[in-house]
């Protein structure tokens, strides 16, 4: 069950007509965008896809567009909430769409206790009985770091198969690696850390450059991954200015930028987030010129 969830992922964005409208045109062309650049699977309305302001009633019309243009990459869709009765009624619909996984980020806001944790995750599995799980350790957005030892309590639900890992903290990734049990994945969740993650143990990555770079991205994860290093290393260090410019705003500010600057779709974003400063898409045009080392992808 946890196999497919290795590799590579793409943290899609949701793009935005001009009027601030989901554009599913633009959507179904980045998914395919993706898609072709080889990756393993597809994670829409995560943090990258804004879902903390995608609409309810949204949801159900991003997730079948993901899956019809999916060409069969499995689908894990983000339904975190910091509401366990919304989480778990996300997941569930989620699943009857078809999704086959759900990307499930600690609640924000709340600071659950490690108990409180625990049975979220297990609320939210209960309401989806069978569908694999990635808990979401994002502690820059949540104010909650899930330490090793709350980790270890979560992998005893059958259903938490992967845990996408972004504290930044590579003694933290360590641990849970060594911790890691049979079956379970760890997954990083920083383009910049992803080679690092999966020196320690790490099986893939959940990525945001992927969105623009797809090709490139999905090689030095796979290059890691068969244990070719050198290569690796010289795409990390190639895709790593490109890495770096896409956090010099909020993500998916930069992101949103660079895929205007593509084709792919508008610049829109929902308030509480704007549109990139001018010197931020500077730095961005100039980070892609080094990372396709002077031209630009293809673009479907």
């Amino acid at each position: 069950m946890t196999l497919e969830f290795s590799g590579l992922a793409v943290a899609l964005a949701t793009p935005f007509t001009a009027s601030g409208e989901v554009d599913l045109p633009a959507f179904r062309k980045l998914v395919r965008h993706v898609v072709a650049g080889g990756v393993d699977f597809l994670v829409p309305l995560g943090s990258t896809g804004e879902a903390a302001t995608i609409l309810e009633a949204e949801r159900d019309a991003i997730i079948t567009a993901c899956l019809e243009e999916s060409s069969g990459r499995p689908v894990v869709v983000g339904t975190g909430h910091n509401a366990t009765r919304q989480a778990a009624a996300m997941t569930k619909r989620a699943q009857a769409l078809g999704a086959q996984g759900a990307l499930v980020v600690t609640p924000y806001y709340n600071k659950p206790t490690p108990a409180g944790l625990v049975a979220h995750f297990a609320a939210v599995a209960e309401a989806a009985p069978g569908l694999p799980i990635i808990a979401y350790n994002v502690p820059g957005r949540t104010g909650l770091n899930v330490t090793p030892a709350t980790l270890a309590r979560l992998w005893e639900n059958p259903q938490v198969v992967a845990v996408k890992e972004s504290s930044g903290n590579l003694a933290q990734i360590g641990e849970i690696a060594r911790q890691l049990p049979k079956g379970k994945l760890l997954l990083s969740g920083d383009d910049n850390l992803a080679l690092a993650s999966m020196a320690v143990g790490a099986s893939g990555l959940i990525s945001v450059l992927g969105n623009v770079l797809p090709r490139e991205t999905a090689a030095m994860i796979a290059a890691a991954r068969q244990g070719n290093g050198a290569e690796a290393l010289r795409l990390h260090q190639q895709l790593l200015p490109l890495m770096d410019a896409l956090f010099v705003e909020s993500n998916p500010i930069p992101l949103k930028a660079v895929l205007k600057l593509l084709g792919l779709c508008e610049d829109g974003l929902r308030l509480p987030l704007v549109p990139a400063e001018p010197a931020t898409r500077t730095r961005l045009a100039e980070a892609l010129c080094l990372s396709t080392e002077g031209t630009f992808p293809g673009v479907m």
